[in-house]
């Protein structure tokens, strides 16, 4: 039986898990399942995997969208300008086997291992639909592993943007400092954060909602719960908002596609 699953820490919940065991039911998939491989840090990877030997593909979260890259022997171009993966492919082929085909594994193990970032395709095919001229600057709230993947289409569209966070760094602006006049120039503004996520219902993060208008779009990559409070405050702007279920399903798919793919 072919293997499949997520790893990060904690895993209190995931949308994969549900997604991936509902497709194999609804698809009739029978030779395929889906765990969940709790991993408080990343170097216990190898022994997962040699643990694992039917493993085919793993998705993964916080906190190891980047501390995984020094584990693949090769990422894709996006990946790589991201600076993030979220979705590994295994191959049972050792480097020194894959020499023969031009692509060497760097990393010694009798595995190879390929990093995408389907979060990307996700983002793209959901944000895009709902962008028009008035979305040309973005604010990106937060400046984590996500937010690689939000930059990257951003990047790729033309879209300039400046991240928000609680803590100074480099090019970002603070939250303590954003303004009315910020948000009036930014009208597409996207949340990266976990703040809002179930059961924190209640929280938001700290903008000058006052100043959004009916021009705006708000992204929240959050799905649980389908309406964050950062997604009411703009609704009730009238603002377009939108949350981040479709964008965990189009990257599902694209990671089931990888997974499969022949190449």
């Amino acid at each position: 039986m072919k293997q499949y699953g997520l790893i990060g820490y904690p895993l209190s919940h995931s949308f994969s898990k549900k997604y991936f065991t509902e497709k194999f039911i609804t698809e009739k998939i029978a030779d395929a399942s889906y765990e969940l491989y709790s991993l408080e840090n990343i170097d216990a990877l190898p022994a997962l995997l040699r643990a694992n030997p039917n493993l085919c593909g793993l998705n993964v979260t916080i906190p190891h969208k980047v501390n995984v890259l020094e584990y693949l022997d090769w990422m894709e171009n996006d990946a790589k300008n991201a600076g993030a993966v979220n979705c590994i492919k295994v191959i049972s082929e050792s480097p020194v086997s894959a020499a023969f085909s031009g692509e060497v594994g760097i990393k010694g193990h009798d595995f190879r291992l390929e990093g995408y970032n389907t979060d990307i395709n996700g983002f793209d095919g959901s944000i895009s639909p709902l962008l028009t001229s008035d979305h040309d600057k973005a604010l990106i709230l937060g400046d984590g592993g996500a937010a690689k993947a939000v930059k990257c289409v951003l990047e790729n569209k033309g879209i300039s943007y400046i991240c928000v966070t609680r803590k100074p760094k480099p090019g970002n602006l603070l939250f303590t400092d954003l303004t009315d006049k910020h948000i009036a120039n930014y009208k597409l503004i996207i949340n990266t954060t976990p703040i809002g996520t179930y059961p924190n219902v209640d929280e938001c993060p700290p903008i000058p909602y006052e100043a959004i208008t009916s021009s705006h779009l708000l992204f929240d990559l959050i799905y649980n719960p389908p309406q964050t409070l950062f997604l009411q405050k703009g609704a009730e702007r009238r603002a377009t908002t939108k949350n981040g279920y479709e964008m965990l399903v189009l990257q599902a798919e694209k990671a089931w596609e990888i997974w499969n793919s022949k190449e």
